[in-house]
C-alpha cells in the first residue's frame, strides 16, 4: 500500500474536522492521518503503530476489523443496498435489531427509532416527547432539564442541551433548556461528604422543577457518566434518586447512553444493570455498530409509544438512513460477538484492571484526581493538589501530555486539563499496563518539562 502523507494532508485541506481549533490546524504537523486499523490499534501514514486509548471516539468497543462485522454489511449490500423504513415499508435488518434491542433494553423499552448519530438520536427522543405531551393535552409541558458539564450532541437542539461552554459563539435554542448544578465532585462538593453532595443535587433539582413548575417540563436527559464533559461521575445513588424525583413530577427520564451502552461500564446498558434505575428513554449509538456504520437508537416506553400511535397521530419525524439495511447488519453482527465473546463480563474483570492502575496515576506530582468507571476514564491534571489549582487554559496541560503519548504509542483525548481514555474493550492485560506505563511517562515528561521552565 503506497501512502503519500503529503498528499493527504494536501487534500484534508479542503476538509473541515469537528470540535477542532480549525486556526491551529493551518500549523505544520498539527494532523495526523490513520490510515489503517486492527484489533486494539491504528497505524498513521507515516507508520507508526498506535494503541487506539480513545476506540475512535469512544465507539470502537469490539475492536477495528472484525470480519464478521465486514462480512455482514458486505453480504447485506449483495443483498439490499438501501431501503427506507419511512411510511409502511421496512425491511428484515431493521426489523430484526429492533427487536434485538428491545430483548436488551430493561423494563418495557420495546420501541426502537433509528437515527444516524447519537446527536439525532437525543433530538428524536425530545421530538418524541413534545410530541406525546401534545397528544395528551398538555402542550405546555415542554421544558428539560439537562445539567452543566453535560454533553448531548452538536445538533442544534442537542447543543442546547449540552453544557453551556461547549457552546460558545454558537448560538442555541432559548428558554427551551435548563441547567441543573453539576456533580463534579472534585470541583463542586467543596467539605460536603459524598451524601451531603448527593442532598445537595437532589435540592438543586427539586428547587429548579418548583421554580419552573412540573406542569411545564417534559424531561431530565443525563449521561450515567458525563463524557465529553470531563468523566464526571455522580455521588453514588443519584441516578435511581433522580429517577423518583422525576417520576414524583410526571416527568421523563431520558437516559443517555450513546458512551456507557454495549459495553464500556461491563454491561450491554447500564441504567438498570450498573445504577438501578430504569428510564423511559434510553439513547444510543457509538458501540451499537462499534463504529462500523454510523447507527444510534432512541429506545422508548411501550407507555410513549402506546400514545404517539393512537389514531390520527401521524408521527412526522425520521431520517433518510433511520434503520439503513447495511447498519442495521452491522449492528447485529457486532451484538453477536458481544454476546459471544462474552464482552461485557470480560470487561468487568479487564475494565476494573484498567481503572485501578489508571487511579494509582495520582501518586503523579500533576495528578489531581482520577476518575470514570472500567474502559471510561478521565485524568484531570493540577498547579497544587492540595488547593485543586488548576493549570491555565493557555498552557493546554491535557494536550501537551496527549503528545508526548503519541510519541510512546498511544493516543489519549486532551479535554483541556483533562486527559480522557476510552479504548477499545478487547485489550489485555498485557496491553493495560502498557497503557499506564506510556501514561506514567508521558506525564512525569511533562511534569518535568514544567519544572524546567520555571
Amino acid at each position: 500500500m503506497n501512502i503519500n502523507t503529503d498528499e493527504i494532508l494536501t487534500n484534508d485541506n479542503h476538509l473541515i474536522q469537528s470540535f477542532a481549533n480549525l486556526d491551529g490546524l493551518k500549523q505544520t504537523n498539527a494532523r495526523t492521518a490513520i490510515v489503517s486499523a486492527k484489533g486494539g490499534y491504528v497505524t498513521d501514514s507515516e507508520g507508526n503503530e498506535l494503541i487506539d486509548g480513545i476506540g475512535g471516539l469512544w465507539c470502537v468497543n469490539v475492536g477495528h476489523r472484525r470480519k464478521e462485522i465486514i462480512d455482514a454489511i458486505t453480504k447485506q449490500l449483495n443483498t439490499l443496498d438501501y431501503y427506507s423504513t419511512f411510511y409502511n415499508f421496512t425491511h428484515p435488518m431493521a426489523a430484526e435489531l429492533s427487536k434485538k434491542i428491545a430483548l436488551l433494553a430493561p423494563g418495557n423499552l420495546n420501541r426502537v427509532h433509528f437515527g444516524n448519530s447519537g446527536s439525532v438520536a437525543n433530538d428524536s427522543a425530545v421530538r418524541m416527547l413534545h410530541h406525546y405531551y401534545n397528544r395528551l393535552g398538555k402542550p405546555k409541558k415542554k421544558k428539560i432539564l439537562s445539567r452543566v458539564g453535560a454533553y448531548h450532541g452538536s445538533t442544534h437542539l442537542a447543543m442546547a442541551m449540552t453544557t453551556p461552554a461547549y457552546s460558545d459563539g454558537w448560538d442555541v435554542t432559548e428558554n427551551l433548556v435548563h441547567h441543573l448544578h453539576s456533580p463534579y465532585s472534585y470541583r463542586e462538593a467543596g467539605d460536603m461528604s459524598e451524601e451531603e453532595f448527593l442532598s445537595f443535587l437532589v435540592k438543586d433539582m427539586i428547587d429548579k422543577i418548583n421554580d419552573l413548575g412540573a406542569e411545564n417540563i417534559a424531561a431530565f436527559i443525563a449521561e450515567p457518566i458525563m463524557g465529553a464533559g470531563g468523566i464526571i461521575v455522580p455521588p453514588e445513588g443519584y441516578h435511581k434518586k433522580m429517577r423518583e424525583i422525576t417520576q414524583e413530577n410526571e416527568i421523563m427520564y431520558i437516559a443517555d447512553e450513546v458512551v456507557t451502552a454495549f459495553g464500556r461500564l461491563g454491561h450491554m446498558f447500564s441504567s438498570e444493570d450498573k445504577y438501578n434505575m430504569i428510564p423511559d428513554i434510553i439513547c444510543t449509538a457509538k458501540g451499537l455498530t462499534s463504529g462500523y456504520q454510523p447507527l444510534s437508537a432512541t429506545i422508548i416506553s411501550d407507555e410513549i409509544y402506546e400514545v404517539i400511535s393512537e389514531p390520527g397521530a401521524y408521527f412526522l419525524h425520521g431520517m433518510t438512513y433511520s434503520g439503513h439495511p447495511a447498519a442495521s447488519a452491522a449492528a447485529l453482527a457486532n451484538i453477536d460477538i458481544l454476546e459471544r465473546e462474552k464482552i461485557p463480563q470480560k470487561v468487568q474483570k479487564t475494565g476494573k484492571l484498567f481503572e485501578d492502575l489508571l487511579r494509582g496515576l495520582d501518586d503523579l506530582d500533576i495528578v489531581g484526581e482520577v476518575r470514570g468507571s472500567h474502559f471510561m476514564m478521565g485524568i484531570e491534571f493540577v498547579k497544587n493538589k492540595n488547593t485543586k489549582e488548576a493549570y491555565s487554559d493557555e498552557l493546554a496541560i491535557g494536550l501537551k501530555i496527549a503528545n508526548e503519548c503519541q510519541k510512546r504509542g498511544l493516543i489519549a483525548r486532551a479535554l483541556g486539563n483533562i486527559l480522557i481514555l476510552s479504548p477499545t474493550l478487547i485489550l489485555n492485560e498485557v496491553e493495560i499496563r502498557k497503557i499506564e506505563t506510556i501514561l506514567r511517562e508521558s506525564i512525569t515528561e511533562t511534569s518535568k518539562n514544567l519544572k524546567n521552565k520555571l
